[in-house]
C-alpha cells in the first residue's frame, strides 16, 4: 500500500485564528519519481450572531438596528505542487493560501462600529526538500525548505452615523487597507518503513514577520472637520504583525491487509496575534493607532484521527474525525470546532489519481464581551453570543505521476 495513498486525501477542515490551508507538505513524501497535484478546497462556515448589544456611544448609537447578522462567507482555497526525486533527494515546489479570513456582517446591524466586512489574503510559495537514509527496517528523512509569503487585506467600520441631509454623500464607514511580503522557513525529521506503511513525521513551519505592513486609512466617507485632521482623508499607515509559527506530528500505520490508520496533531501559535495597531507614517501616532485589528486569539491545537481502506487498484477510501480549539479568548466567534470528513481516491490508470472529500461539522455556541489581556481591552464596544452552527466543505484534486 503507498504510503500517501490514503492519509493525504486532503480532508476538509476548518482551523482556529486566520488558517485557511495551512501548511500542507504531504506531497514531498509520494513514492513516484516525480508528480504534479492541484487541487482545491471550497469552505461553507454558517455562523450566525445574535443577541447583538452596542455598547459604546462612540461612532453613534446602533442599537435600533437588527441585533443579528451573518457573519461568515464560503471561500476558496487552492493548491498546486510538483515533486521531484532524484536518488535520496526528493523536493516539492508548491503554491498555497495557508492564512485568510472573510466576515461581511454588513452595515445593517448593531455591531457595525465593530465591523462591516474584513477580509485577509495570503500567497505562499515554497521550496521543501528532503534527504533519506536506511536506518534499521525503515529510513529516516531529513527535511527543510523556505517558503515566500504575501499577504493583503481591508477592514472596514462604521466611525459614525451621519444623519441627513449629509447621509446621501457619506456613509461614515471607514476603510484600512494593508499588505506586505516576507520570508519563513521549514524542518522537520521523518521515519518511514514501507513494508508496514508507516511513517511519523515532525514539521516546524516558523513565524514569519512582517515589519512593513503598510496601507492606508480612508475616512473620506466621512466629512472634512477641523477638530480631526484625519476625517475626509487618506491617510497612509503603518504597522507590524507575525504569521504565527506551528509543529505538527503526522503518524500513520497499517494495521491490516489494505487498511491504514492516521492522525495528526497540530499546534500554531496564534497568540502572537492580539492588537496590531497602525499608526500614519508621518507625524505622531494616537494612543493605541489610528486603527487597530483587534483579534485576542490564543494558541490553536488541532488533532485529527481515522482510517482508510483500499478497496482494489483503483478505489481507496478513507474517513476522519477532527477536532479544532477555538482561538477566540472570550473575544471573537472562533469557538471550538467538530467535524467529520469522508474522503475516496480513484485511480482510472497507474500514474493518475483523482480524489475528492467531503466534511460536515459544528462550530460550537459561545458568546463575545468584554476582556482585557495584556493591559488592552477588547469587545467593549459590541457584545453578542452564537449558537451551534453547521460548516460544510469539499474538496477535489487530480494528481499525475510518473
Amino acid at each position: 500500500m503507498s504510503l500517501a495513498l490514503l492519509s493525504s486525501l486532503a480532508q476538509p477542515s476548518l482551523a482556529g485564528g486566520l488558517e485557511r490551508g495551512g501548511y500542507n507538505i504531504d506531497q514531498l513524501f509520494d513514492a513516484s519519481q516525480f508528480s504534479v497535484q492541484s487541487g482545491v478546497i471550497y469552505v461553507m462556515p454558517q455562523r450566525k450572531l445574535k443577541n447583538v448589544q452596542d455598547n459604546t456611544a462612540s461612532g453613534g448609537n446602533l442599537s435600533s438596528r437588527p441585533n443579528f447578522a451573518d457573519d461568515t462567507t464560503n471561500y476558496a482555497v487552492p493548491y498546486l505542487g510538483l515533486k521531484g526525486g532524484v536518488g535520496d533527494v526528493d523536493c516539492l515546489l508548491d503554491y498555497s493560501e495557508p492564512f485568510g479570513a472573510h466576515t461581511n456582517p454588513g452595515v445593517n446591524w448593531a455591531g457595525a462600529n465593530n465591523n462591516v466586512e474584513t477580509k485577509v489574503e495570503s500567497h505562499n510559495y515554497g521550496a521543501t526538500c528532503s534527504y533519506k537514509f536506511d536506518v534499521g527496517p525503515g529510513q529516516f528523512r531529513l527535511i527543510g525548505g523556505a517558503f515566500y509569503q504575501e499577504i493583503e487585506g481591508f477592514q472596514q467600520k462604521l466611525v459614525a452615523v451621519i444623519p441627513p441631509p449629509a447621509s446621501a454623500i457619506y456613509s461614515g464607514v471607514g476603510r484600512l487597507d494593508i499588505q506586505d511580503s516576507s520570508w519563513g522557513w521549514r524542518a522537520g525529521i521523518a521515519y518511514e518503513i514501507p513494508e508496514y506503511a508507516m511513517r511519523a513525521s515532525l514539521v516546524y513551519n516558523s513565524r514569519v514577520k512582517y515589519d512593513n505592513l503598510t496601507g492606508t486609512v480612508n475616512l473620506t466617507q466621512l466629512p472634512v472637520s477641523g477638530l480631526n485632521p484625519y476625517l475626509g482623508v487618506i491617510t497612509p499607515v503603518k504597522g507590524e504583525a507575525e504569521a504565527p509559527d506551528s509543529l505538527e506530528l503526522k503518524l500513520q500505520s497499517g494495521i491490516a491487509p489494505d487498511w491504514l490508520a492516521f492522525g495528526s496533531v497540530k499546534w500554531t501559535n496564534w497568540s502572537v496575534l492580539q492588537s496590531v495597531p497602525f499608526c500614519p507614517t508621518t507625524g505622531a501616532c494616537p494612543a493605541g493607532g489610528l486603527t487597530s485589528l483587534d483579534l485576542g486569539y490564543r494558541d490553536g491545537w488541532t488533532v485529527t484521527g481515522g482510517v482508510g481502506h483500499k478497496f482494489n487498484d483503483q478505489w481507496s477510501g478513507a474517513v476522519s474525525l477532527t477536532w479544532d480549539r477555538g482561538t477566540s479568548d472570550g473575544y471573537g466567534a472562533q469557538t471550538d470546532t467538530w467535524m467529520v470528513g469522508v474522503g475516496a481516491s480513484y485511480s482510472p490508470v497507474e500514474n493518475v489519481e483523482w480524489r475528492l472529500a467531503g466534511a460536515l461539522g459544528v462550530m460550537t455556541s459561545g458568546e463575545s464581551g468584554t476582556i482585557v489581556k495584556d493591559g488592552i481591552t477588547y469587545g467593549d464596544d459590541v457584545t453578542y453570543s452564537f449558537g451551534n452552527d453547521l460548516i460544510a466543505a469539499i474538496s477535489t484534486s487530480i494528481k499525475v505521476k510518473f
